[in-house]
């Protein structure tokens, strides 16, 4: 049987600090080939694109990999750092 990416994410537990974001990113970002950069290589599909080509980001289900910050840091992403303490994604194997 074969598990999908979506399903092994699924595993994992996310405490989500609502009152903080610990990335932030520019929306309106004119460049879609940066945007296309964070949509391609978000390993959990959190970056996506709105019908007016604006990008849309939910930073609840990261997986603190820092992808998008070595690739977009200064240009979209506006902010980016660990999760305060206890917050962030408990990585589950089963």
């Amino acid at each position: 049987m074969r598990i999908t990416v979506e399903e092994k994410l699924a595993v994992n537990k996310y405490f989500v600090d609502e009152g903080n974001a610990h990335i932030e990113i520019d929306p309106a970002y004119p460049d879609m080939k940066e945007n296309m950069k964070l949509i391609n290589a978000c390993p959990a599909g959190l970056y996506k694109l709105n019908e007016d080509k604006t990008l849309f980001f939910d930073y609840a289900g990261c997986l603190e990999c820092g992808a998008c910050r070595i690739l977009c840091v200064d240009t979209i992403i506006k902010k980016w750092e660990f999760p305060e303490n206890t917050m962030g994604v408990e990585f589950r194997y089963g």
